[in-house]
């Protein structure tokens, strides 16, 4: 054989095996895309991530292993939210979960009615439009109501069994919250049942919050209720500050916020939340359909307490308070 039909042969053969490799992963299954979309922000959402990465592996799902979880946030700026669900399901992507309350699921929803969604909102999937009902979604999304909505009441009763003399609370809500007027009318209703008015502030920016709490220190307003919201959980470290600098006792959604130095909160536990979206949305990579997926209720709610930063607004948590608390900071 002469030495250039031996080259020729030897590049031959090399070119074949470098092809093999190459045409063996194209013969592979393409990795699943999740688009997570949150109306939150990846800064106020960071603890909550490894429960949902954890409910992934629960079924056989490693990020960047087997899936790809493709993240957009909204950062509390809801009018973002249609954008981004409309970019996610060009993508496009095997499902779509929508976490950070109704904004993110609403939008998700608009931009698809093919793509399985898993939500995680605060108040009534069906009055929504999400789901048809709850044992049997129907459509093509499904996901967990963690009930905020709800618990307004309960966190508008703690609070009054902390301030038995007040006959005013403050409540401080976001008015761009598509549930905004659902949420002030249950509101209002606690507050009647618990003998208390309702001084009404409303606040979705940065310096509308700032004015809320001039307010309340102008007013001498002697506590304040945050409604549940996930713009609010982008500014919870805001949040907290001003309450302390303006020495107002303030009942908060989540255990997040007394964690970060506010003084009391009532909720769902979220980051188990997180994990269950996550469960199902591995469930639905493995073959199962959102509509025979009931949407999930929450069974454990925390009220949990920071006493340190009670002493330094120069208040008594009362024995019963403290009976029933989850958990106690000091």
């Amino acid at each position: 054989m002469r030495r250039r039909e031996f080259i020729t042969l030897l590049g031959g053969a090399a070119a074949i095996a470098m092809l093999q490799p190459l045409a063996a992963r194209a013969q592979q299954p393409a990795m699943p895309v999740i688009g997570f979309l949150n109306a939150r922000s990846p800064v106020d959402t960071a603890h909550l991530l490894p429960k949902f990465h954890r409910g992934l592996a629960e079924y056989g799902f490693v990020d960047r292993h087997n899936v790809l979880v493709e993240f957009r946030w909204a950062e509390g700026q809801y009018e973002r939210l249609p954008a981004l669900a409309a970019e996610i399901a060009r993508r496009p992507v095997d499902i779509i979960v929508a976490a950070g309350g109704e904004p993110a699921a609403l939008a998700a929803k608009a931009a698809t009615s093919t793509i399985p969604i898993v939500f995680a909102i605060g108040g009534d999937p069906v009055k929504a439009g999400l789901v048809a009902s709850y044992s049997r979604p129907g459509g093509n999304a499904t996901g967990i109501n963690i009930l905020t909505r709800s618990l307004e009441a309960k966190r508008i009763g703690l609070l009054r069994e902390l301030v038995p003399r007040a006959s005013m609370i403050g409540l401080l809500m976001n008015p761009g919250m598509p549930a905004a007027d659902s949420y002030l009318a249950d509101a209002q209703e606690a507050a009647r049942s618990a003998g208390l008015q309702l001084m009404i502030l409303r606040a979705g920016a940065d310096q509308e919050i700032d004015a809320a709490f001039e307010t309340i220190a102008r007013q001498r307003v002697p506590a304040l209720a945050i409604v549940a919201d996930p713009f609010f959980d982008t500014r919870r470290t805001k949040l907290v500050a001003l309450a302390a600098q303006y020495a107002v006792p303030t009942m908060y959604q989540f255990r997040e916020f007394v964690t970060s130095g506010g003084l009391m909160s009532y909720g769902a536990d979220v980051p188990d939340a997180y994990r269950q979206i996550a469960v199902y949305t591995g469930r639905i990579l493995k073959g199962a359909k959102p509509a025979d997926l009931p949407v999930l209720q929450p069974t454990k709610f925390e009220f949990v307490i920071n006493l340190k930063t009670a002493k330094a607004l120069g208040l008594t948590f009362p024995p019963g308070l403290l009976a029933i608390a989850d958990e106690v900071i000091e």
